[in-house]
This record gives structure tokens, C-alpha cells and sequence, in this order.
């Protein structure tokens, strides 16, 4: 099935990605892990929109990692839709974080 905006799924050590371009941060995260820059590399973690403790929906990240400035949460993106960021803004605010976009 192609995608709505032409992304093409890719696998690298046995983990398909959304896209190519999610793929490629992949194997930078990675390296700079191995390399000792960032640690705790985690993909599609889990983050909860509540209102009133009630679930609304979940925002999974493409990345999240730590390094000398702190915690890092990101979001490949080629298109910015409305969707994407409503969510990111409400998220930003729930959590008071910044979730970082690349393209």
C-alpha cells in the first residue's frame, strides 16, 4: 500500500521504519550512542494526552535520548500536518517539553 505522502518503508537490523528519512536518524542515533554522545536511546515511546485522567490519545515519538543538554524527544517529519501539530502542542503543554522536529 502507498503511503498518503509517499513515504517508503525501510528496515535496518530488522527494524522496519516508517520512512527512509526516519531510518537514516536511526543509524545516527545509533552511532552516536555507540559512540558515547547520547545514551538511553529509545524509539515509539509512549506519552499520554489526559484530560481529567482520562486518556484522549497516545503520542508516540520516533526518538527519545539523553545527552550533556538534557532529554531529547523527536519527531521525523516530512509534512507538518494540523494533526501532528495540535497533538505536539498539546503534549508540549501537558508535559511542559519540547518535542523536537527534523526533517
Amino acid at each position: 500500500m502507498k503511503s498518503k505522502y509517499h513515504a517508503i518503508k525501510t528496515t535496518i537490523n530488522g527494524i522496519t521504519f516508517a520512512s527512509k528519512r526516519e531510518a537514516y536518524y536511526y543509524q545516527i542515533y545509533s552511532r552516536l550512542q555507540e559512540l558515547g554522545q547520547i545514551k538511553n536511546l529509545q524509539m515509539q515511546t509512549s506519552i499520554p494526552f489526559l484530560i481529567n485522567g482520562k486518556k484522549m490519545f497516545t503520542y508516540k515519538p520516533d526518538f527519545e535520548f539523553d545527552d550533556d543538554k538534557g532529554h531529547h524527544i523527536i519527531d521525523v517529519k516530512g509534512v507538518l500536518t494540523p494533526v501532528f501539530k495540535l497533538k505536539k502542542k498539546l503534549i508540549e503543554a501537558q508535559y511542559n517539553i519540547e518535542i523536537e522536529v527534523v526533517k
